[in-house]
């Protein structure tokens, strides 16, 4: 039996090829025998390109029909697909290249001298391009090949995807994901929230990352059914789509955004069966307003690039407030203390968890992957936590200081490291602090020297000083310039106390 995700996905695409997958804004729609071709002229290409199994794929592009589809290719020919941010700038890319060597690596047109340039020092052999619109080179050079295409052969130990994690020291870490571990979480998700024939998902969250890409688009696969593909959240168009979706997945971002339209309530959503929220913490306060202005309990769940979902809430029975539910069936979760006993309900701990969606390892860093587990086989998650009386998981913080703003991962030393190196800086702390549409933004706690350079200094001047350097979500929301850090016996910057100090910022 061939385990390749793609030959369980296309399994459940319907017999009718003529019926819907992608509808568009423009009111395009893509269809399942769309999906069967485009997909194998790409995979077609790739094998033409001298690609074997196992070799990497990196894509860096806009959310498009077309972007899916190379994603399907790339597991659909064996090889493993890597997505990047499109936010993501030389610095970082230069890094991931260098790291995952892929075979192919496809880029916007905007970005193709950049691209060629660092492809080359990487030894990246083919750069193709893929616009806004899902036109490019990539699809030029698949056009004249064959529609047809047998799907690689793969046992579900081989690796489907490597994403790219942030975590707070150390250099980013690619999680490796293989069939197997896509496939169990794909096929858990798809009955724990109990897709039907019909259900149509409102689809507005990137594809560069586990919840766009794997959750949602795998539930809509092994579905076979339709899904509006928008570029971006957009709340008075996400509006007017939820009167024809049944299926919501997003960002607390999302629920707070359609929170702020005054028309939006109960009949908004009288065809809706059931929003889905995570990549960052739903406040109470959203899910409360949430359920009384429209009569829905949004549905939370747990889970990271690592492993896809490790936990959710029920979909029948109570879903809990503040809680992220429950393990998910096949996953296995503990919360231990320091001496790596079992915690008591409502004790905090270190979440570890244990199942067949759990990650391979990182890429290229065997004594990394080695330390991230225990000798028992449950990953470190980094994650604090704690059981409530029923039994329910809430998560209480993190060990590790990662800033998640808008459901995106932010590496904090990375953002130390630029700012540290301007004139006039001793040294700087950056911190997530509360956000009411982001969760949490990037926040940065600045020491000066008592030098002209360090007066000089100012919030809109370090702001701008690092602005082309990195991704806009990595960038600070705000700086404070202070006299010194505060730190612990063993000189380690308490970065609970920042957080404490400068969280809610008046007038902010």
């Amino acid at each position: 039996m061939n385990q390749n995700l793609y030959s369980l996905l296309s399994s459940h695409f319907p017999k009718n090829p003529a019926a819907p997958c992608m509808i568009l804004p423009d009111g395009r729609v893509w269809t399942y025998g769309d999906i069967e071709r485009a997909s194998g002229r790409i995979a077609n290409l790739i094998m033409k390109l001298g690609l074997q199994p196992g070799d990497r794929v990196a894509a860096q592009v806009e959310k498009t029909p077309e972007a899916l589809v190379l994603y399907l290719a790339t597991i659909r020919a064996g090889m493993v697909f890597l997505p990047l941010n499109p936010a993501y700038q030389r610095q970082e890319l230069d890094y991931f290249l260098g790291d995952a060597k892929p075979g192919l690596f496809v880029c916007r047109p905007q970005s193709r001298a950049l691209a060629d340039e660092l492809a080359t020092q990487a030894g990246v052999p083919h750069v193709l391009e893929l616009d806004d619109a899902g036109r490019g080179s990539l699809i030029d050079a698949a056009t004249p090949h064959a529609d047809a295409f047998a799907t690689a052969a793969r046992n579900s130990a081989d690796l489907a995807a490597i994403l790219y994690t942030s975590g707070t020291t150390g250099r980013s870490k690619g999680a490796m994901l293989s069939h197997g571990n896509l496939a169990h979480n794909a096929k858990t998700l798809h009955d724990y929230w109990h897709f039907q024939p019909g259900d149509v998902l409102l689809h507005m969250l990137p594809t560069f990352h586990v919840h766009g890409l794997f959750v949602a688009c795998h539930c809509v696969l092994l579905n076979g059914s339709a899904m509006f593909f928008e570029p971006k959240f957009d709340a008075v168009r996400a509006m007017s789509l939820l009167a024809e979706s049944t299926v919501m997945m997003g960002v607390p971002t999302f629920y707070v955004r359609l929170l702020l339209e005054p028309t939006f309530g109960h009949e908004t959503c009288r065809n809706i069966r059931l929003f889905v929220s995570g990549s960052a913490p739903l406040l109470k306060e959203t899910f409360d307003e949430f359920k009384a202005r429209t009569g829905h309990t949004i549905l939370e769940r747990y889970g990271m690039t690592e492993g896809g979902m490790f936990t959710s809430n029920p979909y029948e029975g109570e879903r809990r407030g503040g809680t992220v539910g429950f393990p998910l069936p096949g996953t296995e979760l503990r919360i231990v203390g320091a001496g790596g006993s079992a915690t008591k309900a409502g004790s905090v701990g270190n979440i570890q968890v244990r199942g067949d969606n759990v990650f391979v390892g990182y890429w290229g860093m065997p004594e990394k992957t080695k330390e991230e587990f225990t000798t028992d086989g449950f990953f470190k998650t980094g994650d604090m936590g704690t059981w409530d009386r029923d039994g329910y998981v809430v998560i209480s913080g993190r060990s590790k200081d990662l800033v998640i703003t808008g459901g995106l991962n932010v590496y904090p030393k990375e953002i130390e490291d630029l700012i540290d190196a301007m004139p006039g800086v001793v040294e700087s702390a950056v911190i997530g602090l509360p956000h009411p549409d982001f969760g949490e933004a990037v926040s940065a706690v600045v020491v000066r020297q008592k030098n002209p350079a360090g007066k000089a200094l100012t919030e809109s001047g370090i702001i701008a000083a690092i602005k082309d350097r990195l991704a806009n979500f990595k960038v600070p929301k705000w700086v404070y310039l202070v006299d010194e850090l505060p730190r612990n016996a063993m000189g380690k910057v308490q970065k609970n106390i920042l957080r404490k100090n400068y969280s809610p910022m008046p007038g902010r």
